[in-house]
């Protein structure tokens, strides 16, 4: 039976274009798992946007002298470019900030209030007195009072990776205007808080359940160890008038915040498209517990526990005495495939420092695939990984086309010159032939079987080992030899190649979009591999070839030290 499957991708900040870190920690991850599951057959809808609501969107604004919303709108837009020439194959790639998604935040507002899950309280605020304004968490830098790291952001530390309040750093600093005779001071402020409190319990019992098992360690680890120490109730609402408004009379110059209202967008961005699409009750297909789809988070590891613990916390709360009520429960996160963090060059990105490898500037002058296989193949799914040029250069070269792409196209040519433009008809197969062809269903099965767990480092080196076995079947076989001698037995090994070479389009389909299309086409193939599902489908014999070419190019060593120059 088809599955029906939402896959969710953390919503990046319009405040910057997106850079290889984003794509290593969620973008790719959950593309691949996507295209693989589309061509499988099952019910897939992607969806994310732009977070245009967040506090580094205002920070970015005010840096460059612009609306927010017009700076919020040019990176969306950059964004979207990036995705269609990345190959990341949204469904929906929408913003929070559309009319659609504010109606929906409302609704899940209204039902937590409804069950007593949000309430009104004061909390202390960072106030700096040179800007005479609140200071949202993002305005404030300090120490982190856990690990005593000292770039803490105010709402997350990046080292320990523990949610924070502004006023918990040590030694705070005003982000914006760094001045040093005006250190931030608290102030008391009115808002609305989130009882995370009440759900400790209940969202314990959900880890055990849900995630043992079947979450990635570094995922069910931190969040058990976060839960067992005691969930504290958080403002929900800030002092900052960009965002979605508060629902409230008299609440006019404060905002939801934007943790609360961001992850809500999966669930708008699911009722948007199904809007667009003149089904609008479609998004409760994919939302209603009772109707069985599977919702995956995909993340990079700082976004553990807005996924893992606040956005359930908010869903569990929505649903309480839903039943009761003849209502109907929502879908609570399925998996959250969260990745470690990938480095570049042995050093953490930074945006600040311009250390970072811009994806719309890698565009410019590269291919997608090359970065997507790089990429894949070193994911940071259990820990920290690195991206180098070296390696760049050295995966390109020595696996896409030396391994890859030579046995493309030294089959393609030489059958192509040999055999009249088309497939060869084959005759008996001998032992080594079948063991080929049993080589290429079993791989197909080791790959879908690694992304179905989203162990994709795994799943492309499964279709890699069947490159390398092609090859040498190839090579012991030697068709260029026996065409003189043997044109029949000729032809049979060139028709297995070429059936495995069939099998491996498929197999780098999720992962290579671009070059297996190219290779479906190659192979005198119309429409695209996602119309032959998820298997093997043999050349036939005398289906005309269109005249080779190579599908990766080979890059010169020189781009190591160019590239390394570019950086910082």
């Amino acid at each position: 039976m088809p599955e029906r499957l939402l896959v969710c991708t953390a919503w990046p900040y319009a405040n910057g274009p997106i850079h290889l870190g984003h794509v290593a920690g969620a973008y790719l991850p959950a593309d691949i798992f996507a295209r693989y599951h589309r061509i499988k057959g099952d019910q897939v809808l992607m969806v994310s946007g732009s977070d245009q609501h967040g506090t580094p969107v205002t920070v970015r604004a005010e840096q460059e002298g612009k609306p927010v919303e017009e700076v919020a709108g040019a990176y969306h837009r950059s964004f979207l470019d990036t995705w269609q020439r990345l190959g990341i194959s949204f469904d929906l790639f929408t913003s929070t900030h559309t009319q659609n998604h504010q109606e929906v935040v409302y609704e899940i507002w209204r039902g937590l209030k409804a069950k007593g899950f949000l309430y009104e309280g004061k909390m202390p605020l960072m106030y700096c007195p040179a800007d005479d304004r609140y200071l949202p968490d993002r305005y404030v830098t300090g120490t982190c009072p856990h690990c005593a790291f000292l770039g803490a952001r105010g709402d997350q530390c990046d080292s320990c990776g523990r949610p924070l309040n502004g006023v918990e750093l040590i030694d705070p600093v005003c982000t914006f205007c760094k001045n040093a005779s005006s250190t931030p001071e608290m102030r008391e402020s009115q808002h609305y808080f989130l009882k995370l409190s009440a759900l400790n319990q209940e969202l314990l019992g959900w880890v055990e359940q849900r995630g043992k098992g079947l979450w990635r360690q570094n995922v069910y680890k931190f969040t058990q160890n976060f839960l067992s120490e005691g969930l504290h109730d958080r403002a929900i609402t800030r002092d900052i008038e960009w965002g979605v408004p508060v629902p409230e009379p008299g609440w006019g110059r404060k905002r939801i915040y934007v943790w609360f209202e961001a992850c809500i967008g999966y669930l708008s961005a699911t009722v948007e498209w199904h809007k667009a699409h003149d089904d609008p009750e479609g998004w409760k297909d994919y939302w209603y517990q009772s109707r069985g789809a599977k919702v995956y988070n995909f993340i990079g590891k700082d976004n553990i526990p807005f996924h893992t613990i606040i956005w359930p916390g908010m869903l569990m709360g929505y649903n309480h005495d839903l039943r009761e009520a003849g209502g109907e429960a929502l879908n609570l996160p399925y998996e959250v495939p969260a990745n470690e963090f990938l480095t570049l060059e042995g050093r953490k990105f930074s945006t600040s420092g311009n250390w970072a490898l811009w994806v719309p500037d890698y565009l410019e002058r590269y291919d997608p695939d090359p970065l997507r296989y790089v990429v894949t193949a070193n994911m940071p799914e259990s820990s920290d990984t690195d991206f180098s040029w070296r390696e760049f250069v050295r995966r390109n070269n020595d696996e896409l086309v030396a391994a890859y792409g030579n046995l493309v196209h030294r089959v393609l040519t030489f059958t192509y010159r040999n055999f009249e433009k088309q497939v060869p008809a084959p005759g008996p197969l001998d032992d080594v032939d079948r063991a080929l062809l049993a080589r290429a269903d079993e791989a197909l099965a080791a790959v879908a079987t690694s992304i179905e767990a989203v162990r994709l480092r795994e799943a492309i080196r499964h279709a890699m080992a069947l490159a390398q076995d092609a090859n040498r079947y190839l090579d012991d076989k030697a068709p260029w030899k026996s065409l003189k001698l043997d044109r029949e037995a000729t032809a049979t090994t060139l028709h297995t190649a070429l059936t495995a070479i069939a099998a491996l389009k498929q197999a780098f389909s999720p992962f290579l979009p671009f070059s297996s299309q190219k290779l479906h086409e190659l192979l005198g193939r119309t429409g695209t591999c996602h119309d032959e599902g998820w298997g093997v489908v043999p050349p036939v014999a005398g289906q005309a070839l269109p005249e080779p070419f190579p599908l990766f190019v080979k890059l010169d060593d020189k781009i190591i030290e160019e590239e390394t120059a570019r950086l910082g």
